[in-house]
This record gives C-alpha cells, structure tokens and sequence, in this order.
C-alpha cells in the first residue's frame, strides 16, 4: 500500500519508532532518577557514567533494552558474581530508573546538554593492546578501515566522547532497500522501518511505502552492517579497550 502519514507519523517513522519524549514523560524520569541516584548511583554515578562500577550510558545492555527486558531483571537480581547486589524495588520504581537510564543514553547521544569537554581520563578505562587486537581480529574493524588511511588522526578530530558515540553509532549512508512486490513492480528508497513482520520505505520523492514483510522480497543495502552486527557483540571490556586504541591515533 501507498499512503502519506500525517506529520506527526512521519516525524515517528523518520527516528524509526516514536521519539523518546513520546514514550517517557518527563515525571517518570524525574523520578527515576531520585530512585537511581538512591540505589544505583554511588556504584555507576549519579550520571550514570560509572564510578566503582561500570559506565551505564555505554553500557550495551542498557543500549540494547526494549522496555525493560534486559535492565529490570539485572535491577531485581543483582549480579552477584560482579559484587552488585539485588534490589527489591517496585514494578513502578524499576520502570522509572528504566525510563531514566534510557533518557541519559538519549541525552548523550543527541543533547548539547552533554559537554564536548567530557574528559578522556573518564573514557579510558581499557586496554591499547587488547583493543588493538580487538580491531585486528575479532571486531574485524581493519577489513574497512586503516590506521594509517581512514582514522589517521581520528583522535585528534574529535572529542574522546564525540569518538566513542561515533564507532559506535556511526554516522554514514543509511540503509536502502529494493522491494519487489507479488506482481513484479520495484520500490526502492530508505528504510524507515524493517523487522520480520513489515518493511517500510521512503522513495526519492519522499513517499511512505510499507508492506508485509510475507507479500514481498526485499533486498537490503546496509553500508554500516558492520558497525550495527558489533552493537550486539561488544562486551563493556571490548568498548573499553578498542576506545582506548582509538584514542592513540592522533
């Protein structure tokens, strides 16, 4: 089907799904975060950029949490096994700290609210060799990239903060896809939305096409597949250390 969404929609679909704000009211975060300061904050700091325990705002569990799937039961059990104790909090209280932690990842990685000046001394808690080795190898970072072609001088380029947000979520071409729908007729354009139920595309005019993902056969282009597979295996230590190599090149 072929339609054109009213402003609010597209302005949804463009961040691929409803904006934080939308999601979170503001009072839910406030007071998530009198509750994370309580129980969570002389650990992680009361930023939640880490203190005795690690950096929540990098953190790829906090990253990767829908709703509390992954937040809530670490929250509620603990991990004993890493010295964090369980928190016997409300269903309420942990979706607040949820909305919280989720409201800082969003902060830091789009409000000017967060200093350009965030200190390196902060960020560099990993190791140059294992991150090196981590680049070499398992991160499978030198296929695309060079130390001394494309990220000559990165470090110098950036903040240490502004360089960790970008191998992470790093800024390029977005996907496009090709969708051939049952009669033979080709879309093609960005991809707005993508999951196993529906695809979702906006052409070069800038018109909204989606489709059930069963009806038709798409064909994606994903010049960052690389940096977006990573997101689901970093460890905390694997960004520490690769951070810590990248801030070397300058």
């Amino acid at each position: 089907m072929t339609w054109i969404p009213n402003r609010i929609f597209v302005f949804a679909l463009a961040l691929g799904g409803l904006p934080l704000a939308a999601e979170t009211p503001a009072a839910a975060i406030q007071r998530g975060r009198a509750q994370y300061v309580q129980a969570c904050g002389f650990c992680h700091g009361e930023d939640a950029t880490g203190n005795r325990a690690p950096d929540l705002v990098r953190s790829p569990l906090v990253n990767h949490d829908v709703n509390g799937d992954l937040i809530a039961p670490v929250i509620r059990n603990g991990r004993p096994d890493k010295g964090m104790p369980a928190f016997p909090l409300s269903a309420a209280a942990v979706s607040d700290i949820v909305a919280f932690l989720h409201a800082r990842v969003d902060e830091s990685l789009h409000s000017a609210h967060v200093s350009n000046d965030y200190p390196a001394a902060r960020l560099l808690t990993g190791s140059v060799q294992a991150g090196r080795a981590f680049f070499d190898g398992a991160g499978g970072c030198r296929a695309c990239h060079s130390p001394a072609g494309d990220l000559a001088g990165v470090a110098a380029k950036f903040t240490p903060l502004d360089l960790e947000v970008r191998f992470l979520y790093p800024r390029g071409a977005p996907r496009t896809a090709a969708v051939t729908t049952p009669g033979g007729q080709t879309f093609e354009g960005r991809v707005v939305h993508l999951d196993e139920f529906t695809v979702a595309i906006r052409d070069s005019g800038g018109w909204y096409h989606s489709w059930p993902r069963s009806q038709v056969r798409v064909t994606v282009h994903d010049p960052l597949a690389g940096h977006r597979e990573l997101l689901a295996k970093y460890t905390d230590a694997d960004i520490h250390d690769l951070f810590a190599y990248l801030e070397t090149l300058k």
